[in-house]
């Protein structure tokens, strides 16, 4: 599956930061953003699971966090 994220990470060194930690999730396959769309979308491949994870990491490093639907 495919989630998509509305976030407020706008540059490099928030993706390195971010990226790292999703790297510690096992059950992410892929991991992406989108820094040209005004909604600065984070794009996860993965099985089904708690999507809420995702928000509350970006949260926990000063970034928000809002599942599209």
């Amino acid at each position: 599956m495919i989630y998509i994220f509305q976030t407020d990470v706008i540059n490099i060194q928030q993706i390195q930061r971010v990226g790292y930690e999703l790297n510690k999730t096992k059950e992410i396959h892929n991991w992406n953003f989108d820094l040209e769309d005004l909604d600065n979308i984070l794009r996860i491949e993965a099985p089904e699971f708690d999507t809420a994870i995702i928000c509350k990491l970006l949260e926990s490093l000063g970034h928000s966090c809002n599942e599209l639907f």
